[in-house]
C-alpha cells in the first residue's frame, strides 16, 4: 500500500467513464482496505539524559521544560569545593618538589665538581644523579594529578548531549546531586507517533503503508509506517509513524490513527448518486427500462483516485445499476 490508501480496479474505472455518457453504474464488490482504529502517541524519536559528570552542587541551571537546546550547550553547572582544595594541596606539594629539586641539583652540581678534582667517589655522583630523577619523576606526577583535578572541575558543565527539546528538569537550583544523575532529558532526532496495535494484527501490517491521521483541530492528515517492532510487548504491536506536518506542541499527544489490517470488500457508489432526504439516503435504480428509488444505509465517504466514493451497507446487491445524475 503506497501512495493512496487503495487504487480503483479497472473494471471500476471502466464503468466510472461509462457512466459519464450512460448516465449508470453497475455495483461490483470493491476490495477496499480494513481500517483498526487506534491511538499513537507523539514521542521524540530519541530521549536522551544530559547527566551530571561530577558530584556536587547545582549552581546554575539555564533550562526548563520546552526550552530548545543545540548539541554541546551547556545547560548546568555543579560545583565541588573539594576539587579547590585538592588543587591547593597538589600546588603546595610541587613547591617543596620544586625545592627539594633544585637542592637535588645543585648537589649535583658541586659533586661533579668535585670528582673532578679527586675529591668525590662516582658512586655518590650516580646516586646524586638518581636522586634528581626520582624528584623530577614526582614532579610530573603531581602535575599530572593536578591535571586530572582541573579537568574534573571542569567536568561540572552539564552539556546537551543532543539538539531538541529539553522534555523535563527532575532537579533544582541548589540541589546536590551525584555523579551520573540525570539533571535533564532531551528529545532530539525529529518526532513521530508511536503506536501499540493488538497483536492479532501483527501479520496485517505492512512496513511504508499509508496511515490516516485525525488532529485534535479536525484536521486529517497521512503519515507512513516506517517501522514495526519484532517484539510483543504486554499484547501489543509496536510501530512508529513519520509524518511531515505532526503536530510536536506537546510531547506524549495522544492522535487518532487508522491503521490498515487487510482488505474486504464493499460496494461503492459516488457521492452524487446519493440523495438525502429527512435524513435517509435513496439511490436511484435502473431495472430493466425502469427505474425506481430504493434506501439505503451508506458508510463513510472513501476518495478514491479523485472520487469521492460512498460505502453502501445496505440497500443494494452486486449486479444492480445506479443512475447517477
Amino acid at each position: 500500500m503506497h501512495g493512496l490508501p487503495f487504487a480503483p480496479s479497472l473494471a471500476l474505472l471502466a464503468l466510472l467513464s461509462g457512466a459519464a455518457h450512460a448516465g449508470t453504474l453497475r455495483v461490483e464488490p470493491q476490495s477496499i482496505p480494513e481500517w483498526k482504529a487506534v491511538y499513537g502517541r507523539v514521542e521524540a524519536r530519541d530521549s536522551v539524559p544530559a547527566r551530571a559528570r561530577i558530584g556536587g552542587t547545582l549552581i546554575d541551571l539555564k533550562v526548563t521544560e520546552g526550552d530548545p537546546v543545540k548539541a554541546g550547550d551547556v545547560i548546568a553547572s555543579v560545583k565541588d569545593d573539594k576539587i579547590e582544595f585538592q588543587i591547593a594541596a597538589i600546588d603546595a606539594q610541587l613547591l617543596g618538589l620544586h625545592a627539594s629539586m633544585d637542592n637535588a641539583q645543585s648537589e649535583l652540581a658541586r659533586s661533579e665538581e668535585m670528582i673532578k678534582r679527586g675529591v668525590t667517589t662516582a658512586q655518590r655522583l650516580d646516586a646524586l644523579r638518581t636522586q634528581v630523577d626520582v624528584v623530577r619523576n614526582q614532579i610530573a606526577a603531581a602535575e599530572a594529578e593536578r591535571s586530572v583535578i582541573v579537568q574534573q572541575g571542569k567536568e561540572g558543565a552539564v552539556l546537551a548531549p543532543v539538539a531538541g527539546t529539553v522534555l523535563s528538569v527532575p532537579v533544582t537550583r541548589d540541589a546536590v546531586i551525584l555523579a551520573g544523575e540525570t539533571v535533564a532529558t532531551i528529545g532530539g532526532g525529529g518526532f513521530f507517533l508511536r503506536l501499540a496495535i493488538p497483536e492479532r494484527h501483527a501479520d496485517l501490517l505492512k512496513e511504508n503503508a499509508t496511515i490516516e491521521i485525525e488532529g485534535g483541530d479536525g484536521l486529517k492528515s497521512a503519515g507512513r509506517l516506517a517501522k514495526i517492532y519484532p517484539e510483543i510487548d504486554n499484547g501489543r504491536v509496536i510501530a512508529d509513524v513519520e509524518v511531515d506536518d505532526l503536530p510536536t506542541g506537546f510531547v506524549n499527544r495522544r492522535l487518532l490513527v487508522r491503521v490498515p489490517v487487510g482488505e474486504r470488500d464493499a460496494l461503492l457508489v459516488p457521492l452524487a448518486a446519493i440523495a438525502n432526504r429527512y435524513g435517509s439516503d435513496f439511490v436511484i435504480v435502473k431495472s430493466g427500462d425502469a427505474t425506481a428509488e430504493r434506501a439505503v444505509v451508506t458508510g463513510r465517504p472513501i476518495p478514491w483516485d479523485g472520487v469521492v466514493m460512498s460505502e453502501i451497507v445496505s440497500g443494494l446487491a452486486a449486479g444492480d445499476e445506479v443512475i447517477i445524475p
